[in-house]
């Protein structure tokens, strides 16, 4: 199987450029997460996916397509070159490199997930329903460096999250939500424009979890202010998800999977590795909030 380093992402784009007649040896890299991108020359940017990805690079690609039909501005594809070869395993999407711009405010943030929000669910393409745990277990189990007081603790901790989870009142409808919504998923072009990014996670499930990220940074890690939270509430519509009964699950699974995500960078990096066992104090009860953690 092959494993998801800078040298493979590095040979997909090497092969699948020359495939499609385009030159890589100036790319640069643009960042480096599950998902890898490369700037070209002549506006175009390389995605390169995880080992596995094939299906989920196909849709995001569908869902960009779709998204900018319903008049959502989303990252558009480059239609003139083929999209979704596959590199040792490994799936290459083409995309139009953005113009000047910034991340989102809070209040742009929820005026777009406000429309996304609205749109029906695509009846040509069949969209996943959201998994809040995906990838969680598999990141605690590869990261052999956790001690086994930690690694069962973390085990426990998603086993118990998920039988809260399971037990919530089902939503009226698993809707359109783009599952990754934070402020720099969102470009502000110079118009003021903004442009909806990194598609991989848009899926049918509770319009909740696109509002958690911003709840969370403002409750328990003190990055906003309450204007800032409150400008984000009211663009969406002036639905508080901090003063529901789900927030505090919804909290909890998504920064279990900030750590999960930081323990799958751990192992090649000693900093990211003492990020890991803060962020694991931090859940664990052994720091009060509001927490500060690192960019990984």
């Amino acid at each position: 199987m092959v494993t998801s380093t800078p040298e493979s992402a590095l040979r997909a784009l090497s092969h699948a450029a020359e495939a499609v007649g385009l030159d890589a040896k100036r790319a640069s890299l643009i960042r480096d997460g599950n998902n890898v991108m490369y700037a070209l020359p002549g506006g175009i940017v390389a995605r390169i996916g995880s080992p596995g990805g094939s299906r989920s690079a196909e849709r995001e690609v569908a869902v960009s397509r779709w998204l900018n039909a319903e008049g959502v501005s989303a990252t558009r594809t480059i239609e003139t070159l083929p999209q979704g070869l596959c590199v040792d395993d490994r799936p290459v999407t083409w995309w139009k490199l953005l113009p000047s711009h910034r991340p989102a405010t809070p209040a742009e943030l929820g005026g777009l997930l406000r429309r996304l929000h609205q749109l029906a669910p695509p009846q040509h393409l069949k969209l996943p329903s959201h998994d809040p745990f995906a990838d969680i277990g598999c990141r605690v189990r590869d990261a052999i460096w956790l001690d086994s007081d930690d690694r069962i603790w973390l085990t426990d901790h998603e086993e118990s999250l998920r039988q809260s989870y399971a037990a919530l009142p089902s939503p009226t409808g698993h809707d359109v939500i783009h599952g990754d919504a934070w402020q720099g998923n969102v470009a502000v072009l110079d118009d003021g424009h903004a442009v909806l990014l990194d598609l991989e996670a848009v899926s049918l499930g509770r319009h909740a979890w696109d509002l958690v990220q911003i709840a969370v940074d403002y409750t328990d890690f003190d990055r906003l202010t309450k204007d800032a939270y409150d400008g984000f509430v009211n663009a969406y519509g002036g639905f508080d998800l901090t003063h529901t009964s789900e927030f505090r699950l919804l909290a909890d699974i998504q920064e279990l999977r900030w750590l999960a995500f930081s323990l799958s960078k751990a192992s090649s990096d000693a900093r990211v590795a003492q990020e890991c066992q803060h962020r694991l104090a931090c859940l664990r009860g052994q720091l009060p909030r509001p927490w500060t953690w690192t960019a990984i």
